[in-house]
């Protein structure tokens, strides 16, 4: 059986490509690519089955740019992935937690361990990518800079973790979608994404979501979005409970199709992130 190829963004060992190894186990292929963008054309031309894409963080909220791209481009949301990221305070061999006088990562990385960094008096510089900073500091080691990165990003560049776990909140999780061109495989626990807009008129969106309140389908997101061609309108992203094919959420949908401007179904898929806690990771 052939091995699965799964897209993602950034450098390999990226954040996103652990979710794809804890989704996906060792049996799988995984394909860095450098924009959100290019993991959608990558499934599209035939190069990727799969790709994984990061939508939201427990601490820095959604991830505007991925949200736009699933309602601009046709690919199906087939599974979720909720990572702990773990950040790791790493350094070519034989640098002692002491030397350290720079630390090097993506903004959000920094963001999030900003007390630690703060803390030890050290320089914070952004670069473009977490993993991107330790592959750089790999091939051209300077004394007295270490890198924030995951593990893997450790192991795959031969750095040696000087202090691991150092991100500032410990519930510090990001959700990620698996994106494909087939439907998921119905699920018991299953969940439904989708976004719609509204008309332009009192109540409106109290009419929408009505139709999941009716039938006793729990929201697990509700997310406005300025819409692109449209200023001053919106279009909101939902979660649901539920998989569209079951009698409750098919009967919500039509009643949504009958009181929505548009809506556009993203796909149903095995839940895995919940409010309650997570399914998948630690």
């Amino acid at each position: 059986m052939a091995k699965p190829i799964v897209a993602f963004q950034g450098e390999h060992g990226a954040y996103s490509e652990e979710a794809v190894r804890q989704k996906f186990g060792d049996h799988v292929e995984t394909l860095p690519k450098r924009s959100f963008a290019d993991i959608f054309s990558a499934i599209e031309g035939g190069e990727a089955d799969y790709g994984v894409l990061p939508v939201e963080n427990s601490v820095a909220g959604s991830i505007n740019q991925a949200y736009d791209l699933l309602l601009e481009r046709d690919l199906r949301v087939v599974g979720e992935i909720c990572l702990r990221v773990k950040h790791c305070l790493m350094a070519p061999r034989g640098t002692k937690l002491e030397d350290i006088r720079v630390v090097r990562s993506h903004p959000q990385a920094l963001a999030q361990c900003e007390r630690t960094i703060r803390e030890h008096g050290w320089e914070a510089e952004a670069v473009y990518d977490t993993a991107g900073s330790a592959k750089a500091l790999a091939e051209s080691p300077e004394e007295g800079i270490a890198a924030i990165a995951s593990a893997l990003a450790a192991e795959i560049y031969n750095l040696d973790i000087l202090v691991r776990g150092i991100e500032d909140m410990t519930w510090n999780t990001t959700r990620f979608f698996v994106l494909g061109n087939q439907e998921a495989e119905t699920d018991e626990n299953s969940k439904t994404s989708l976004v719609f807009a509204v008309p332009h008129r009192p109540g409106a969106l109290v009419d929408c979501l009505s139709e999941f309140a009716r039938r006793g389908l729990n929201l697990t997101k509700l997310e406005s979005r300025p819409r692109r061609n449209r200023p001053w309108h919106y279009v909101f992203y939902l979660d649901c409970e539920g998989h569209w094919q079951e009698p409750g959420c098919q009967a919500a949908l039509m009643g949504l199709l009958s009181k929505a401007a548009f809506v556009k179904l993203l796909g149903s898929y095995p839940a895995e992130c919940t409010p309650g806690g997570i399914k998948n990771g630690d």
